[in-house]
């Protein structure tokens, strides 16, 4: 049922991903780890830090339905630059119509378009955010240290260069701190020299450090405006050199909310053989 089936390889600022449409295809063998870890393995897979199954929606407020699994097939509720690729694939396959449509996560039903030549969407409430943490204190030369939720969890460090700090070290050692229960991503904030803000990410479930992150990208802006760093509007250069942008809106009664935009791009589509 695996070997021979389609699949899509997309890529989000580097953040990649393979897609398997089961909208008409039976799909239940890829929400397994045994399916799932060889296929993104790097050298003898497909290669990428996930897996998106597209399946037709449950909730009549949504176009289409995507299942995000990480790379060593545990499963969470929302990946941006998979969102982002979903959307541009979507439109690709005709699913949806580029100026607005419902994506179902497991975040809940969200709101994304094609604005600009780029995918877009809302995200969920960002939730439990502060701006300092009892239980990990900065280290060495960290600046500061706070927490948001924007679907998942992170950890965000300002660091003066994020160049030269221990995303995968001092990563590893937050992402298993038993403070967080479920874990949590750690990103490393740090201005660029151009002026504007780089950053990196170390991803929970792919256990190590990505081109970029979405999610993480959103919890880093949020975290930055309640810093007072940024505005209303940020871009994040990622690993990749690639630029994810952040719209932050704070409402009167403090609700977070955000929007994430982006790369989401065919990098090429094949056919599966044995894994």
């Amino acid at each position: 049922m695996v070997a021979g089936r389609r699949f899509w390889k997309m890529t989000g600022s580097g953040n990649d991903f393979v897609f398997i449409d089961g909208r008409t295809e039976p799909f239940s063998e890829f929400e397994s780890a045994r399916v799932i870890q060889p296929i993104c393995r790097r050298g003898t897979g497909v290669g990428a830090d996930g897996l998106v199954i597209l399946t037709e929606p449950t909730n009549l407020d949504a176009d289409l339905a995507l299942t995000y699994y990480n790379a060593d097939g545990s499963l969470a509720s929302l990946c941006g630059n998979a969102t982002l690729c979903t959307a541009s694939l979507g439109v690709r396959l005709g699913a949806v119509e580029p100026g607005g449509f419902g994506l179902e996560t497991g975040s809940g039903v969200l709101r994304a378009r094609i604005r600009a030549g780029l995918p877009e969407f809302d995200l969920p409430a960002i939730e439990g955010l502060q701006q300092s943490l009892a239980a990990v204190r900065p280290e060495g030369d960290e600046i500061r240290l706070g927490f948001a939720t924007a679907g998942i969890p992170h950890v965000v460090i300002q660091v003066p260069d994020v160049a030269v700090s221990d995303v995968l070290g001092r990563g590893r050692t937050i992402r298993n701190d038993p403070s967080f229960a479920a874990g949590t991503n750690v990103n490393f904030v740090s201005h660029s020299r151009a002026g504007g803000w780089k950053i990196r990410t170390y991803e929970r479930g792919v256990e190590g450090e990505t081109l970029a992150c979405g999610t993480g990208s959103v919890a880093t802006a949020a975290l930055l405006s309640s810093w007072g760093e940024i505005g209303d509007d940020v871009e994040l250069e990622t690993a990749s050199g690639q630029v994810v942008g952040v719209r932050i809106d704070r409402s009167p009664d403090g609700v977070w909310k955000a929007s994430l935009r982006g790369e989401g791009r065919l990098v090429f589509e094949g056919t599966l053989g044995e894994i």
